[in-house]
């Protein structure tokens, strides 16, 4: 799979932009602050409908401008398809396929799958667990774009529970009437029944990528592993892949009894995949505080590496993106990443100097400034 042509309007810097791109290496080589970034960054977007940079759309679309437009032409086999995407901060972004408005944003996922390499890599490493969270989930989205749908449900349900259990904290603190909380069962269960399938799709991908993640690591650090992949449940321990999601459901379930008086008393949800983290070891040590600069690079890295492998030997390569990662990286380190990316079927990197890129990933160069993206 790859995207043969990208246009963007009123996206970041671009007022419109119309990008050939051609299967193979294609770097975009420009000072910072030109808008090399902004390219692979849209293409990121229609694969995931978020930006790996800001959490909202409002920053992408241009300054004075309502909206902005993706739109990208993709290749697969023989197929070809054009999706598009319209972002209207503050109000439901629209989408269109082949030209068809009847369609979702959600629909979308699954046309474009990308594996991002970028310096902001390192907070899967040395940040806090809500990195390593959407880490995960994204890349169940990747593997099973139907996901997405129940990860909706699960932020639609779990903001309604704390919405309950605040007001229920509210009304102990100022000695009013106890509200009635039956309908709190309700929401354990729908919390519980969505959680359960969230659950059960992480541990499954993390029993999936242990192995290649492993590996990966040994590639880019010889000797330097191993490296372990734990999942670290709000339930407690025992928590593994062989587990039906009914048993996980019924485990939530419990959970959530056990905590209720604490929930009320603090208006929070206590349990639940949005409390989880992936504890990332190397060797007997957890990465986070343990590992050196170095070795967190290796660590991203590896993530990376393990994610790509994964998604190509479920079909449907991925477009590899590395974004400004090279000048981030020691020599070493540098050469064999470029060596393990560059066979891909499609690598979008960017740079600021021609230096940056690896010779091994000689290919098609843009040149990137002022809002011009010219091919060299």
């Amino acid at each position: 799979m790859h995207v043969t042509h990208l246009s963007l309007a009123d996206f970041r810097s671009y007022a419109r932009v119309e990008v050939p791109l051609d299967p193979g290496v294609t770097a975009f080589v420009g000072a910072n602050g030109q808008g090399k970034t902004n390219l692979v960054e849209a293409v990121g977007y229609l694969a995931t409908l978020g930006s790996h940079r800001v959490s909202s759309d409002a920053p992408l679309v241009r300054m004075g401008a309502e909206r902005a437009v993706i739109r990208a032409a993709v290749t697969q086999g023989e197929r070809s398809q054009l999706v598009e995407l319209e972002l209207n901060p503050g109000r439901a972004n629209r989408a269109r396929i082949n030209r068809s408005s009847q369609v979702k944003p959600r629909d979308v996922l699954g046309i474009i799958r990308t594996v991002l390499f970028a310096p902001e890599d390192l907070a899967l490493i040395k940040g806090d667990p809500g990195e390593r969270r959407r880490f995960l989930d994204e890349l169940i989205t990747a593997r099973s774009p139907r996901m997405a749908g129940v990860r909706s449900d699960y932020e639609r349900v779990l903001k309604q529970r704390n919405t309950l259990l605040k007001s229920a904290a509210m009304a102990r603190r100022h000695g009013g009437r106890s509200m009635d909380m039956s309908t709190l069962d309700v929401w354990d269960q729908h919390l519980g029944r969505v959680g359960a399938e969230l659950l059960a799709q992480r541990l499954d991908l993390i029993a999936a990528l242990q192995p290649l993640a492993d590996k990966a690591y040994e590639q880019v650090a010889p000797g330097g592993g191993p490296v372990v992949l734990e999942y670290r449940s709000s339930l407690g321990e025992g928590i593994e892949a062989a587990q039906s999601k009914d048993e996980l459901y019924e485990q939530l379930i419990s959970a959530l009894v056990e905590v209720r008086k604490q929930e009320i008393e603090r208006g929070v949800t206590l349990v639940g995949p949005h409390r989880d983290d992936l504890v990332l070891k190397l060797g007997r040590l957890p990465a986070k505080g343990y590992a050196s600069h170095g070795e967190s690079w290796s660590y991203a890295l590896a993530l990376r590496l393990a994610s790509y492998d994964l998604l190509r030997t479920e079909g449907n390569e991925p477009v590899l993106v590395l974004d400004d990662v090279f000048a981030e990286l020691d020599v070493r380190r540098r050469e064999r990443l470029a060596e393990l990316v560059a066979p891909g079927e499609q690598v979008l990197v960017t740079a600021a100097v021609d230096d940056d890129v690896p010779g091994v990933l000689a290919g098609v160069r843009f040149a990137v400034s002022e809002g011009a993206v010219d091919r060299v």
